[in-house]
């Protein structure tokens, strides 16, 4: 047989293939066209029907709304080096205060829980799950761990959390999304937002191709799914999931909310969640205030939708190597196709079973595309050959004379155009005509890159012995620049040591013998072995700050009046004076960087603190705001000044004295380890609407128990000092109360 005999059969082979692929394109063309068709007509639909009668909800709205507390639970397995920034940029960034992060880690990863550690020093909303098994578990398992652990703080605390989040350690959050989960967790059990990956230079088709899919998924193809089905799957970020139907996953679970033998069981639990009858909503919503000026440091994209770029959503960076992301895709084929078709059987709704198969029709799909690609490869090869070399050998085109393929072609390539534009559409609505333009030839490097992820699921399915049992698949993340992230806290004692306010031996002997109810710094003041103001140079140290006396001036009242008492009270700090815009507090300890920006949200306006030595805040704290006013300090040495009981030396000697030994009622119950400061701080979000004392508060939320309030009481008062004590050992006590 002549090698002529041998390509004609080649082209016999190549022909049958390409009908093949033909059909199969035709099929998926058609089904991605109805969902074209049902998303604009839809969009029409509401465009004349809706919002032309109703205005839509501007996202002020959100803020009316108390906060509930809620939950975000981070899985982290080797993530050094991230876990940090993430946690600095939620705290910088949300417009939330009553939040909590859970992240877990595993004891075999020390790297990854000494950064969760650093990171807890500096926000007490922050808490670090280590998981009972050596990692890598799954996914499922490690938030399985995350979850019991967040239960258990809620016994401590008396907290009951509304709504459970997951996100990743890359996650970059909308400064809104907790404010949104916030709004909607009452009535959905299930809120997933887009999703839209951060750019990365144009050059770089591998992170570049995220970009095309998740724009185009995430902002007309999940949008038709709600609308007709009502089930969303989850993304495994982004996603809040209500009290409710975390309970119910539970019952279901048998104690087991995630289950922990599906690679994907974010997009699973999505289905369980609609089997029982749950509320699940995919929630585009633009935070784009028309009345408001553009942001000057947002560049100008033309063709980006000013609407459609500010809706609240979830960014992160994708793999931007082929490696990378092959392994993720796979990742995600082998458990929403291959896995899923072992534990999420057909159903009986026939809208939900057609979003079944496109689910899983990526299988098929994949190979095929591909394949197109290299099939017209090879006959542009072949038409280039007969084209450019002389004398060549012409061949009869493998279409020739089958009138219904040339149709098939046709309507393949119609159906391939309108692919192409919706695809650039989207992306260009989100990130602007360049990148829309970029889609078009990374769509044929997503070709690639999906079958070949295909490959590499259907070879790990056919190793693997259980395919309900594969490791966890990590994917290696990048964050966006910010700086170095929260930097190493260097212990109050070693920088009293390093001051020269306190040597080795004396730390150590403080160390083993605490004061009950004091924290480390107190005891020190307390033991005479430093003073208030090295105290507050430490503390000033250690936070990034300054410091500053506040002496004997008293607080204007005027000043007082920029700052609410609940505020003033809830985070311990008075305000000083005004530098501009910019509002300067006094606080003896450390101000989290959650609660900064929060007192920044509340008072809007720019806040800086500096450190106060000890009692001073806490002295005009009970002058100025305190509901129960004390013992009258001041007038009572002013009263023994006046009858010369004292001398004005010894007044300020006393004066300072009596204000060093003052204590809140909070630091005596963290010092005894009555309570934490993550606990605390979430509950005196409560307490601000409430009259009550905050020891009664913490008894009747059930923080503590009266008997554990009056031991704390108790101890306050023991370790505090009356001005009436001091002046009575001097003898100079006044016979009658300054008040009579």
């Amino acid at each position: 047989m002549s090698w002529l005999d041998l390509f004609t059969a080649y082209l016999y082979v190549l022909k049958s293939i390409a009908i093949v692929i033909a059909v199969v394109i035709f099929i998926s063309g058609l089904d991605d066209l109805f969902i074209d068709l049902m998303y604009w007509v839809r969009r029409a639909w509401r465009a004349v029907t809706v919002y032309s009668r109703h205005e839509q909800m501007n996202y002020k709205a959100l803020l009316g709304v108390d906060e509930k507390p809620l939950a975000i639970m981070v899985p982290a397995w080797q993530e050094h080096g991230v876990i940090g920034k993430m946690a600095q940029l939620a705290a910088t960034t949300l417009d939330y205060e009553n939040y909590h992060i859970f992240i877990g880690t595993y004891p075999n990863d020390p790297q990854t829980h000494a950064d969760v550690e650093q990171v807890r020093a500096h926000f007490p909303n922050v808490h670090s799950v280590v998981c009972a098994r050596p990692g890598p578990t799954s996914k499922a398992d490690c938030l399985n761990n995350v979850l019991d652990a967040i239960f258990q703080f809620e016994q401590r605390s008396g907290i009951e959390f509304a709504g459970f989040i997951l996100h990743d350690s890359e996650d970059v959050l909308s400064k809104l999304e907790l404010r949104l989960f916030n709004f909607l967790v009452d009535r959905k059990d299930l809120i997933q937002l887009p999703v839209y990956p951060l750019e990365r230079p144009l050059r770089e088709f591998t992170g570049g191709h995220y970009l095309d899919e998740f724009a185009e998924l995430h902002a007309k193809d999940i949008v038709v799914r709600e609308a007709m089905v009502g089930q969303v799957p989850s993304a495994g970020v982004g996603t809040c999931f209500s009290r409710r139907a975390i309970t119910a996953l539970l019952e279901l679970g048998d104690g087991v909310a995630f289950d922990t033998q599906s690679l994907t069981e974010d997009y699973d639990i999505g289905f369980r969640l609609k089997q029982l009858g749950m509320r699940e909503i995919f929630v585009r919503f633009p935070v784009h205030d028309a009345d408001q000026p553009a942001d000057p440091d947002q560049p100008r994209r033309p063709g980006r939708s000013a609407r459609e770029a500010s809706v609240i959503c979830v960014r992160e960076f994708f793999p931007d190597t082929l490696n990378a992301a092959v392994r993720q895709k796979s990742r995600w084929i082998t458990g929403i196709v291959i896995q899923g078709f072992k534990t999420l059987r057909w159903t009986n709704s026939g809208v939900l079973n057609y979003f079944l198969w496109r689910d899983r029709k990526g299988a098929l799909t994949n190979f095929a595309s591909f394949l197109a690609m290299l099939l017209a490869m090879q006959l542009i090869a072949i038409w280039l050959y007969q084209r450019l070399v002389p004398d060549s050998y012409r061949f009869l085109s493998i279409f020739q004379g089958d009138w219904w393929l040339y149709a098939l072609l046709a309507a393949n390539f119609v159906l391939m155009l309108n692919r192409i534009a919706q695809r650039m559409f989207f992306v260009t609505s989100y990130y602007g005509i360049v990148q829309g333009l970029m889609s078009l030839p990374r769509l044929l490097w997503g070709n690639l890159v999906n079958f070949l992820a295909n490959w590499r699921a259907i070879a790990q399915a056919l190793q693997a012995k259980d395919i309900r049992r594969m490791a966890w698949a990590k994917t290696d993340h990048d964050f966006p620049m910010l700086g170095e992230g929260p930097r190493l806290r260097q212990p109050l004692g070693q920088i009293l040591i390093a001051q020269g306010a306190l040597t080795e031996s004396q730390l150590q002997e403080a160390l083993v013998r605490p004061t009950p109810g004091l924290r480390l710094g107190s005891a020190l003041v307390h033991k005479d072995l430093i003073s208030t103001a090295q105290l507050a140079a430490a503390v000033a140290q250690q936070a990034g700050v300054s410091w500053e006396f506040l002496g004997e001036r008293l607080i204007p009242d005027e000043v007082a009046a920029l700052l609410p008492a609940h505020l003033a009270l809830h985070y311990s700090v008075v305000p000083l004076r005004e530098e501009g815009k910019t509002l300067v507090l006094a606080s003896e300890s450390v101000i989290d960087p959650v609660s900064h920006a929060a007192l920044e949200r509340k008072l809007e306006r720019p806040v800086r603190y500096l450190i106060a030595p000890k009692g001073e805040v806490t002295v005009e704290l009970r002058r100025l705001y305190a509901r129960q006013h004390g013992e009258p300090a001041r007038e009572l040495l002013a009263w023994a000044v006046e009858r010369k009981r004292v001398s004005a030396e010894q007044a300020k000697e006393l004066w300072k004295f009596y204000v060093s030994r003052q204590l809140m009622l909070g630091e005596v119950l963290q010092a005894l380890g009555r309570i934490d400061t993550a606990v605390l701080n979430a509950l005196l979000l409560r307490h601000e609407q409430s009259d009550d004392s905050l020891g009664l508060f913490l008894v009747n939320q059930g923080a503590l128990t009266q008997a554990t309030l009056d031991e704390a009481l108790r101890l306050q008062q023991q370790l505090q000092v009356t001005m009436a004590q001091l002046l009575r050992r001097l003898d100079a006590a006044p016979i009658v109360s300054v008040a009579a």
